[in-house]
């Protein structure tokens, strides 16, 4: 071989070798990079980078002390489309995220509502710095999920609900976190003791989250299942049954306008006591208008309230005003009614705004940095 081939083929497999151990020193860069985004307890099992697109298979947070599940959040695979050109500026651009068979697990005490806490925290130590590279995610796609929520404030152990097959999108995400408009899209399965029922719920979120528009239906979920938050424990148990629920709301400026109708199917009793009582109403009054009924109980109800209120709870709103609405319908005197009636939780709003910030704190984790 003449000279200059070899030279030629050396330096072409000398590039390639370069490329290889570039690859791979680049790939664990960046996946110790997302590690210590993610928090303490994190582990990635595999980090690919395609030509247009990354993926993280087998990314698990090991949930705290004390956490009555194993993890706080595990996902079978995430893939970002990131736009390219966007990396060498000051503003990251991810046309999408697709994350598959994701599972999320929140625990809900009488002090607080915690989804992620790792995340959490990590955003909170990071929410101030001048020198994080801001983010923005046109879609992000949830595939197949399972959230878990353990709620301690209605009886203990912890009562556990399960959504499955979680579907939906969440479009128009940017950071500073929470100050753009946030559309959502989510459809799941509500396990239940008795049978499974569907849900869905649509809208956006404001700035701030002061502002929003939704639309949240439920589909025979299963009375039992609901109990906890429907009667005290000391009234008339339930059965069997379902429930159907239609809310659309409106906020504004933290007011809160809502319009919704409930339906009740088959609703039956385990006790017979005479003087029982199901959320506040004699269970003699609630049998008996089942009876002339089609075993069905069908109202309207309104929802109003100031969410910035510290004694607001819009789950016990929610809950007041259906008791209230089907006193009114069987003919009972309201008063005292709805007093203990059951709450659904009561910080929503922060366990949202705790799961987006602890998103946008991986997000500047990986694309953030100090100035040079």
């Amino acid at each position: 071989m003449k000279r200059w081939h070899i030279i030629a083929l050396s330096s072409v497999l000398l590039i390639g070798v370069l490329t290889v151990v570039g690859y791979h020193v680049g790939v664990r860069m960046l996946q110790a990079r997302i590690i210590d985004a993610l928090g303490p307890g994190s582990s990635i099992v595999e980090l690919k980078l395609n030509w247009f697109s990354v993926e993280v298979l087998g990314l698990s947070i090991e949930a705290p002390k004390g956490w009555p599940a194993a993890r706080t959040l595990q996902v079978d695979r995430v893939k970002l489309f990131p736009g390219l050109l966007s990396l060498l500026t000051r503003k990251i651009h991810i046309a999408s995220i697709t994350v598959e068979k994701p599972y999320l697990s929140v625990v809900r005490s009488p002090e607080k509502f915690v989804a992620l806490p790792n995340l959490t925290a990590a955003a909170d130590s990071k929410k101030n710095n001048p020198s994080s590279r801001g983010v923005t995610i046109a879609k992000i796609e949830i595939q197949d999920g399972v959230l878990e929520v353990f709620d301690s404030t209605v009886r203990h152990p912890p009562v556990k609900t399960r959504l499955e097959q979680i579907d939906g999108v969440i479009r128009d995400i940017s950071s500073p976190w929470l100050q753009t408009k946030i559309k959502f899209e989510l459809a799941a399965m509500v396990k239940g003791i008795r049978r499974d029922g569907r849900a869905q719920a649509s809208g956006w979120v404001g700035p701030g989250h002061r502002d929003s528009s939704s639309r949240v239906e439920l589909d025979a979920v299963d009375l039992v299942s609901l109990q906890p938050y429907l009667a005290k424990h000391n009234e008339a148990q339930v059965a069997g049954g379902t429930m159907d629920l239609t809310l659309n709301s409106e906020v504004r400026d933290n007011k809160i306008d809502g319009k919704g109708r409930v339906i009740l199917r088959d609703l039956e009793f385990s006790s017979r006591g005479v003087f029982d009582t199901f959320m506040g109403i004699p269970r003699s009054a609630v049998i008996s208008f089942l009876e002339n009924h089609d075993n069905t109980i069908s109202l309207d109800f309104t929802l109003q309230g100031d969410a910035s209120h510290p004694n607001f709870s819009l789950n016990e709103a929610l809950s007041t005003r259906i008791a209230a609405a089907m006193a009114g319908q069987l003919g009972v005197n309201v008063r005292g009614v709805v007093e203990g009636v059951g709450t659904l939780g009561r910080r929503g709003a922060q366990t949202a705004e705790g799961a987006v910030e602890g998103a946008g704190s991986v997000l500047r984790g990986l694309f953030g940095g100090t100035k040079k």
